[in-house]
């Protein structure tokens, strides 16, 4: 039996979906990321969608190239910075950074996940389980084809289509956001393909589990 685990932030905590021989199995909320962890010790991989691996300067040929590959969903893919940019006290602060060294600055939104960015990665350096996956790329790579947005209800029918066509059939009453739910899901298809070495990496050639995004 191969159990796998896809993880999404979802309402300031962090979501599993848990799939064993690649079918629905379990799904979760924590407050810790490392809950999920610890939760399922029998898990060969863990998908999370944050960016693992921080780069010296902002941007990762990993985000570039899943930028590409999305096309007209590359918005999805947020710039990576540097560990010193997110660990800044306050949002002027790392900006100042940024502006300091010529770089870009970074989205309101993006430094918001910074503590989460920040989590994963003590995470990922002490469990070998753990890489990254972005669900926008996954379900590319999933369906073949552009999705509509996940905030269309044409978008969510969609991604539950495409997890349903590969054995994947999410209970209709799990409590929680249902674009949460799906980005879990295909996180976990993801590490499902992983485990078996046959995930895609973002760049191409890309290995390991630092500045990969898998698909």
């Amino acid at each position: 039996m191969t159990v796998v685990v896809g993880v999404d932030a979802c309402q300031g905590k962090w979501l599993a979906v848990v799939l064993r021989d690649r079918r629905f199995a379990h799904s979760r909320l924590a407050a810790e990321i490392s809950s999920h962890a610890s939760e399922w010790l029998d898990a060969v991989a863990i998908g999370v969608d944050i960016p693992i691996g921080l780069p010296a300067t902002p941007g990762r040929d990993a985000d570039r190239a899943a930028r590409a590959f999305l096309g007209a969903r590359r918005s999805s893919v947020f710039t990576t910075f540097p560990e010193d940019v997110l660990r800044a006290a306050t949002y002027e602060e790392a900006k100042a950074i940024c502006a300091e060294r010529g770089w870009p600055k970074p989205s309101l939104q993006s430094f918001g996940m910074r503590h989460r960015i920040l989590e994963v990665e003590s995470l990922a350096t002490n469990n070998e389980r753990v890489f990254e996956a972005h669900p926008e790329v996954s379900f590319r790579e999933l369906a073949g084809r552009p999705l509509a947005s996940k905030r269309t209800a044409l978008g969510l029918s969609e991604r539950q289509a495409e997890l349903a066509n590969v054995g994947i059939e999410l209970p209709a009453d799990l409590p929680y956001p249902l674009d949460d739910v799906l980005d879990a899901a295909v996180a976990a298809w993801t590490a499902d393909r992983y485990a078996r070495g046959e995930a895609r990496p973002f760049p191409s050639g890309g290995s390991g589990r630092r500045a990969t995004i898998w698909a």
